[in-house]
């Protein structure tokens, strides 16, 4: 069992800090916000994670996961691995912003070299960080604590939002950047448990490369979608499915399936922070980052073609139109609307005239922080009444639950603009449904059902069809 000390209770310090309890480690983790710590203490995640609650409260009953603002009480244990989790968001010129983390780590060793122990700090970066922080961090440490006495490791994180419990607990591999003996040995004890089940953990002799690995992990990731989203859109100029196209290129064993399916473009923490972040660090060389940059430009010029998809679907024009927005956070299993495509989109749609009414089943506050000028409805059902267009965002299953049938009576003109290809586009036709996804064909938009809506009274109310399956809509 490792003593564990985790700065930062975000999605991947909090996610961290309770999986390696569960690992059996005793760990605690550390935050400065009072309310945060006391709701944490009580069991009470503040991010949305499935399966992460039920893991936090099992961890606490049995007393190997705590939650503190104390930080040198944290910091105690004679051999300490100490987790460095706390967020780099981009700055306003791209680049990584530093100063919470380095300002968080500089406080955690001068407290330790306050208390002068005898043991050994093992600093583990799991933060995402520019190539060559960890060497900064090494020098900056050895300032205050003697040679032998600490270690600097980058552990980089491939956690997914919605499922990173899982990816945690069984992972692809574990990187592990360490030029100590000791610390190596530190960390194949903190993972021993993964790696005892098969867990693949890379030993990686130099800082720097395995703070690259996870740039470069994810251009390789955000490439695949961006490409895939341009096919999307070249698809649909001729003629083609992308998903067919997706599905016989992912057979080839150079390429594989993974991250093939068109959609509004990706968002969420990781890909536009750490792709900016590697262009700008890049910048500096002879060569830059050229493909990632590209990538990001893509992936913004995607996200403002799925705006205009709307737009063509109504005709050309979003003035006065009331759209149902289905969806809010980057992806499904989050509450994360950090650069979610939908907001985008959102907000594409409010500058061009739309009222756009939206619901999520669990990211809609978060998302009404950022983008104040859509409104939130409670229900599906709520968001679809006197609607001019439905527009699926982020691929919900409760959104495959729908009762078309019922939401057509409701609708003021049966159009349908699925940005996740996960509807049945014919069922949805045969409904009398104008329907265009991403990469596949379009229809026709149809004349509007139901006469301008002057308010709540002209609203046709329907029965709740959340529960229903599609299936069931052409029967």
């Amino acid at each position: 069992m490792s003593n564990i000390c985790i700065l930062g209770t975000g999605y991947v310090g909090l996610v961290t800090g309770t999986c390696l309890a569960e690992l059996g480690h005793a760990v605690v983790c550390v935050d400065v916000d009072p309310a945060k710590v006391e709701r944490l203490r009580r069991g009470e995640p503040p991010i949305f994670e499935p399966g992460l609650e039920p893991l936090v409260r099992r961890n606490l009953d049995e007393g190997r996961l705590g939650f503190t603002g104390d930080l040198g009480a944290a910091l105690r244990p004679r051999d300490l691995v100490l987790v460095v989790a706390v967020g780099t968001p981009s700055a306003p010129d791209g680049s990584a912003d530093l100063r919470g983390f380095f300002a968080a780590v500089d406080e955690a060793v001068r407290l330790r070299a306050a208390q002068s122990p005898e043991g050994r700090l093992t600093l583990v970066v799991k933060s995402t960080v520019p190539v060559g922080t960890c060497r900064w961090l090494q020098a900056m440490v050895g300032a205050r604590l003697e040679e032998g006495r600490f270690a600097v490791v980058s552990n980089p994180e491939f956690l997914r939002e919605g499922c990173a419990v899982d990816d945690f607990l069984r992972p692809d591999r574990i990187v592990v950047g360490c030029e100590d003996a000791d610390a190596a040995a530190a960390m194949r004890e903190v993972y021993r448990p993964l790696t005892e089940r098969g867990t693949r953990l890379i030993e990686i002799d130099t800082l720097e490369t395995a703070e690259m690995i996870k740039y470069a992990a994810n251009v390789f990731l955000a490439t695949r979608i961006g490409l895939l989203n341009e096919f999307a859109r070249l698809c649909e100029s001729v003629g083609a499915d992308v998903s067919a196209l997706a599905e016989a290129v992912g057979a080839d064993r150079r390429i594989g399936p993974a991250f093939l399916k068109a959609g509004p473009g990706f968002g969420g923490s990781c890909f536009p922070k750490d792709l900016a972040a590697l262009t700008r660090f890049a910048a500096g060389g002879e060569d830059g980052a050229g493909i990632a940059a590209a990538v990001i430009e893509a992936n913004e010029r995607h996200k403002r073609a799925m705006a205009r998809k709307v737009a063509e679907a109504l005709g050309g024009s979003l003035e006065g139109r009331r759209v149902a927005l289905l969806g809010l956070a980057f992806k499904a299993g989050t509450d994360d609307v950090r650069e979610a495509p939908a907001l985008a989109v959102a907000l594409a749609m409010t500058r061009a005239g739309a009222r756009v009414v939206a619901f999520d089943p669990v990211a809609g506050a978060q998302a009404r922080r950022e983008c104040p000028a859509i409104e939130l409805a409670g229900s599906v059902t709520e968001a679809l009444v006197g609607a001019d267009a439905a527009v699926v965002a982020t691929e919900w299953a409760e959104f495959l639950a729908i009762d078309w049938a019922e939401a057509r009576l409701a609708m003021r003109t049966p159009v349908v603009v699925d940005l996740r290809n996960m509807l049945d586009a014919r069922c949805l036709l045969r409904l009398g449904f104008a329907y265009r996804g991403v990469g596949r064909f379009a229809s026709p938009a149809p004349r509007p059902i139901l006469a301008a809506s002057t308010g709540p009274a002209d609203r046709r109310p329907f029965q709740r069809f959340e529960d229903q399956p599609l299936a069931q809509a052409a029967e």
